[in-house]
């Protein structure tokens, strides 16, 4: 289970570009925060693309198939995110961290050896519970109405379900179709169904 050189390129590259990313994304949270505000559901803003900052850790995750590479991927991309200018600081790591872990636990409970729909999407609420508990201590929910409360994490939910739970595994296994990931643990799956065909 140890790393080879072209499973930290891949967590390298794959925490560069989401970490651009999540950047945009916080930027476009920002614009629908602005929107929903004279609503008064200005804490909804960022819960639509909650699932786009779980897609990291659960996109390297299930290409390299090998335990801690979500999280580190996860935590990478933050801090990128950090240093390019994301505004809530340091914080945002530790934010990473917890999403990394919330992905990860989703593949652990199969001992790495299941990768499909199911893994993805509890991958997808694994991240959804440990960032709303995070978010929610952070942010006092404890004060919210209990109908926004449930927004949050429903939103929230939703979000990672679409981006974390499908799009992870759409994005991954076209990338491996293609050829493009021939050289890692899900390229020689796809080359052995080729083999079988």
């Amino acid at each position: 289970m140890k790393l080879k050189l072209k499973d930290i390129l891949m967590i390298a590259i794959t925490a560069v570009l989401f970490g651009v990313f999540y950047l945009g994304v916080v930027y476009a949270g920002n614009f629908l925060i602005g929107i929903l505000t004279p609503m008064g559901l200005g804490v909804l803003g960022y819960e639509p693309f909650y699932g786009i900052w779980f897609m990291a850790a659960a996109f390297t995750t299930y290409i390299i198939r090998k335990p801690g590479v979500g999280i580190v991927a996860e935590m990478l991309a933050a801090l990128l995110e950090v240093l390019m200018g994301n505004m809530y600081g340091p914080i945002v790591f530790v934010s990473g961290f917890i999403q990394g872990l919330g992905c990860e636990v989703a593949f652990a409970v199969y001992k790495y050896k299941r990768y499909d729909y199911k893994t993805m999407m509890l991958s997808a609420v694994g991240a959804t519970v440990l960032s709303f508990i995070w978010t929610g201590v952070r942010s006092g929910y404890h004060t919210f109405a209990p109908g926004i409360v449930i927004a949050i994490f429903v939103i929230r939910l939703c979000s990672a379900l679409i981006f974390t739970g499908v799009g992870c595994k759409l994005l991954a296994d076209g990338l491996a179709k293609a050829g493009v990931l021939r050289g890692y643990a899900i390229g020689e799956e796809y080359t052995a169904i080729e083999i079988e065909e």
